[in-house]
């Protein structure tokens, strides 16, 4: 009888743990559902939470005003100028391409330094030298992928870094460094003017890239704002780089006269055929914040990169307006966080630009009013204007 009953009861102990077995089973599926719904919802609170929080903090603001003289400087656009940097901290050099004279030259100290990374703006030089080469001609598709190509136009506008890498490899380190020189670069661009310190030129290409970083990214190249102003007047005026002059005094300004540094000699579609990407740049590429008033274009090239000397983050816009009076060159160069790029500084100079539309500075002498006879065109300062 005993052995019967400790028969049944281990009988009935098995069939419970059988029991508790199947239950567990059934719900297992709802747990592990339960935790990987609470996983998702984690992951998604936390992909909420990445993509509010802001990417990069502003850099301080500051007065770029401090320390500059302005005795000579046209007022008028010296205050366009101020305005539209703000307290930022670059510099926004404007100049007469006509003539080589500097109209304003905000933040002074950091326009006459020794030179940055001159960016995506190093693919006017690149341009430049591969049309007058024969490289490739302004329509010419280089395909940089599988199914994709760019033309040099839209390579500009959109500022295509593997486009020009391929044309710094055709080009080679010797010929990018012949235009660079030519181009203005690695030379004062000014005449006389104190304080005024020189970019450079690579005497090599990088380790690292090759002459494929030169042309697309600027890398070993440092341009100032002095050498870009005087590249892009060059380009504006049609091929003729003078010296920058900055007169400042009454006397100065009576008596300029433009001093020619040379002719550049490139190819005779060379300017014109960049020309268009400058001007796609500012209608559909990347300096878009620029463009203001299609009666009066202005053309630009960007640049955006890091300068690792100085642990910075650039943004570059060299440009010109196409205009019948009062025709301008306005570099921006800016420092700072990954706050500040290219497009940034077009947005800078197209501030420039729409202020003094906006005061009719470009508007024609007789649709104006008319200018009296014997006065200057160019407003000048007295010390302590900013």
């Amino acid at each position: 009888m005993k052995v019967y009953i400790l028969a049944v009861l281990i009988v009935a102990g098995l069939l419970h743990n059988v029991g508790s077995l199947i239950a567990q089973t059934k719900t297992a599926p709802r747990t592990v559902a339960t935790k990987k719904t609470t996983v998702k919802k984690f992951a998604s609170t936390s992909l909420r939470k990445k993509k509010s929080a802001p990417k990069y903090k502003p850099a301080p603001p500051v007065d770029p005003t401090e320390g500059d003289n302005v005795d000579g400087e046209d007022l008028e656009i010296r205050r366009a100028a101020v305005d539209a940097l703000g307290t930022m901290n670059g510099s926004v050099v404007v100049v007469d391409p006509t003539s080589g004279r500097i109209l304003t030259m905000v933040n002074q100290k950091l326009a006459l330094k020794s030179g940055f990374t001159p960016c995506s703006t190093i693919k006017l030089v690149t341009s430049l030298a591969a049309l007058t080469e024969n490289v490739v001609d302004r329509d010419t598709n280089v395909p940089i992928g599988r199914r994709v190509s760019f033309n040099m136009t839209n390579a500009l506008a959109t500022s295509n870094n593997q486009y020009f890498s391929v044309l710094g490899n055709r080009l080679g380190f010797e010929r990018v460094a012949k235009y660079a020189h030519m181009l203005g670069l690695g030379e004062l661009a000014g005449l006389n003017i104190p304080g005024e310190q020189p970019g450079t030129v690579p005497a090599e290409p990088p380790k690292w890239g090759g002459v494929g970083m030169m042309t697309a990214f600027g890398e070993g190249f440092l341009q100032t704002p002095l050498e870009l102003a005087s590249l892009l007047s060059a380009i504006a005026n049609g091929g003729t780089m003078y010296y920058l002059q900055y007169p400042r005094t009454s006397e100065e300004i009576e008596h300029f006269e433009p001093k020619v540094k040379r002719t550049l000699e490139l190819a005779p579609n060379g300017i014109p055929d960049i020309k268009l990407g400058m001007r796609g740049a500012v209608d559909y590429g990347t300096a878009r914040r620029a463009n203001y008033d299609p009666s009066e274009p202005i053309l630009g090239k960007t640049g955006t990169c890091t300068d690792f000397r100085v642990a910075s983050h650039m943004g570059w816009f060299g440009s010109f307006n196409e205009v019948n009076h009062h025709q301008l060159v306005v570099v921006v160069m800016l420092t700072g966080t990954k706050t500040v790029n290219g497009p940034v500084a077009a947005g800078v100079a197209g501030a420039v630009y729409r202020k003094l539309s906006g005061e009719r500075y470009f508007a024609s002498a007789d649709i104006s009013g008319g200018k009296k006879d014997g006065l200057p065109d160019i407003v000048t300062t007295f010390p302590g204007a900013r």
